[in-house]
């Protein structure tokens, strides 16, 4: 790990500075929560309201790929080596294969499957809480961004921006 406040935190603690980490992001206006969070897994939940549906009344493949890929996002957050600064999704792909409706209540388990030096591969799945159905299987890869060196402040003493 590279983040300072996660390296002075122990990881049953880790679960609220992710749930801080949405605030103003998509996952804050989605609705995501974290429900686990640890170094090769995380759990996140999602309830569905109308905004995420389509004018059919099933959930939007977005709203599911954005759970998916948010939770194997703060995975990876939580498994960075120490070499690495942060990362970026580079590659995605989902099956879906049922759906939701409002209402339903959609939690994304996503474990780390491939731990390289330059890539993280993750699996997700999205099941629907009422009866525990698979609506969703996702991979992605996420690149490892190199830590980047701090700028100096300027002439005023002010950080950069």
């Amino acid at each position: 790990m590279t983040d300072p406040i996660l390296d002075e935190l122990p990881p049953d603690l880790w679960r609220e500075d992710f749930e801080q980490l949405g605030d103003g992001t998509l996952a804050e206006l989605l609705g995501i929560g974290v429900e686990e969070i640890g170094v090769g897994r995380a759990v996140l939940t999602l309830e569905l309201h109308p905004e995420l549906l389509l004018k059919t009344g099933f959930v939007h493949a977005g709203t599911v790929v954005s759970l998916a890929d948010t939770s194997a996002g703060y995975g990876c957050r939580a498994s960075l080596p120490e070499h690495a600064g942060g990362f970026t999704t580079i590659e995605l792909k989902a099956n879906l294969l049922a759906s939701a409706t409002a209402g339903d209540a959609l939690r994304s388990e996503a474990s780390l499957v491939h731990a390289g030096r330059k890539t993280q591969v993750w699996d997700a799945a999205v099941t629907r809480a009422r009866d525990r159905r698979v609506i969703g299987l996702f991979r992605c890869t996420q690149m490892l961004l190199p830590e980047r060196p701090q700028a100096p402040p300027d002439a005023a003493g002010s950080p950069p921006r």
